[in-house]
């Protein structure tokens, strides 16, 4: 299940139930939509720390389990406001694993947005994340009905079987995920980054992953998935960290090139 080429994604197709929001609906009905006014209560939005016009849309995917309300911006969201980037923390399902119902609510969401502040589809989309966050970043880029102009993941689950077993935690999350108690093998290989490598766009990529990451094994994720993305000759920027664990800490140099790696794929603002 990946997006046509030319078409519409199969995350819009069907009725799809998710909080007791029906997406299928918000295709026919426009109140059932996630309206302008309504935005803010389905994300973290960085609107007040913009400075100047917007000159792109940066979506950072939160962690597997990431329920709670962001509060203040961090230093790279400081920085991406001040370069004109409105930041997105999407309120979205904590173990959605960006299944169909998740990609259509952020779909809305963007859409919601851009209307809210008069935004259009050049405007930049940049897709980003950590960990599960980094694994939506990636696969966000195959099966959103935007165009993504750059993803940056950190640490990403990118096989999604062998993550499947790769923690005793993990299970439960994925069959809540692709709803169902049997064999979820199928959707595992469907919604797995390493293994749609052939349907991600080419666009730039910044993939960093730590070498002491115990939670998501470096050596079965982000190493074959760059081999992977470089057999195809995608644009895709490595660093492997000796250092850091998982997601973290960043050193001075890792934290800078993350910073300027989305700020290189904003818009430039009119008047310049």
């Amino acid at each position: 299940m990946v997006k046509p080429a030319g078409g519409a994604s199969p995350a819009r197709e069907g009725c799809l139930s998710f909080l007791g929001f029906h997406f299928h609906d918000a295709l026919v009905n426009p109140d059932a939509m996630i309206s302008p006014e309504m935005v803010h209560k389905f994300a973290w939005i960085g609107a007040d720390f913009i400075s100047g016009e917007v000159t792109g849309i940066v979506l950072r995917f939160p962690g597997l389990g990431s329920a709670a309300l962001k509060g203040e911006a961090d230093l790279a969201e400081l920085e991406w406001g001040h370069q004109g980037a409105l930041v997105v923390v999407p309120y979205q399902d904590p173990w959605g694993w960006m299944n169909s119902r998740v990609v259509s609510f952020v779909d809305e969401l963007v859409e919601g947005i851009r209307a809210r502040h008069g935004l259009n589809a050049g405007v930049p989309l940049i897709s980003t994340g950590g960990s599960m966050g980094g694994h939506a970043a990636l696969l966000y880029t195959i099966r959103s009905r935007h165009n993504v102009a750059a993803c940056l993941a950190n640490c990403p689950v990118c096989d999604l079987p062998y993550h499947y077993s790769e923690r005793e935690d993990l299970p439960r999350t994925m069959h809540h995920a692709f709803g169902s108690y049997g064999d979820i093998s199928e959707a595992l290989r469907a919604n797995s980054p390493l293994h749609q490598v052939e349907h991600l766009p080419d666009i730039p990529y910044l993939l960093l992953h730590g070498a002491l990451d115990e939670a998501v094994s470096k050596a079965a994720h982000s190493d074959p998935m760059v081999a992977a993305m470089r057999r195809r000759n995608l644009r895709v920027e490595y660093l492997e960290c000796p250092r850091m664990r998982h997601c973290g800490p960043l050193d001075y140099e890792t934290s800078r090139r993350i910073r300027d790696f989305t700020a290189e794929h904003l818009g430039v603002p009119s008047g310049e």
